[in-house]
């Protein structure tokens, strides 16, 4: 079985629970991976999106096949995340909303927030994710249409006021 590419980045918020995560997901057995890290690496404050960016960028391009970004809620990179087309980024806190992420809407990103969730819990919710499987189903129509509304918006882009 090949190892899945997993992109993993966060800001200095988050730098503790990347390294758990990334040591975790080397020592884990269940799904061969391998990690493509895009830092932080110091507790330097840095902008989360410009981290999300390069994550998702990863992701969308083919680079690496998942990715899984953290700061202190998991928000504000999720939403950064989206910004980039062809990516579904979902934060999530419990396992549950870690395997409808995958099974249901096919997120190639999830997003962990330091603040919000412990070490534990987010190791369980990063296994939960990478051993689940788009299902497909009444599901991919759902995907497809959400792809359609960024097709739309895409095509229009700088057409729309904030």
């Amino acid at each position: 079985m090949t190892a899945m590419n997993v992109a993993i980045g966060c800001d200095e918020a988050a730098l503790q629970l990347k390294e758990t995560i990334k040591q975790h997901l080397v020592d884990q057995d269940r799904v061969p991976v391998e990690v493509t890290d895009f830092g932080v690496h110091t507790p330097d404050p840095v902008d989360y999106p410009d981290i999300a960016v390069q994550v998702a960028q990863a992701v969308a391009e083919g680079k690496c096949e998942r990715g899984i970004l953290l700061c202190g809620t998991g928000l504000g990179m999720a939403i950064a995340a989206n910004k980039v087309p062809g990516i579904r980024a979902a934060t999530c806190h419990d396992v549950f909303s870690a395997e409808r992420a995958q099974k249901s809407n096919h997120a190639q990103i999830i997003t962990l927030g330091a603040r919000v969730i412990g070490p534990e819990l987010a190791k369980k919710i990063v296994s939960a994710w990478l051993e689940s499987n788009f299902a497909g189903g009444p599901s991919a129509r759902k995907v497809e249409k959400i792809m359609q509304i960024e097709a739309k918006y895409h095509a229009h882009h700088g057409s729309c006021t904030r």
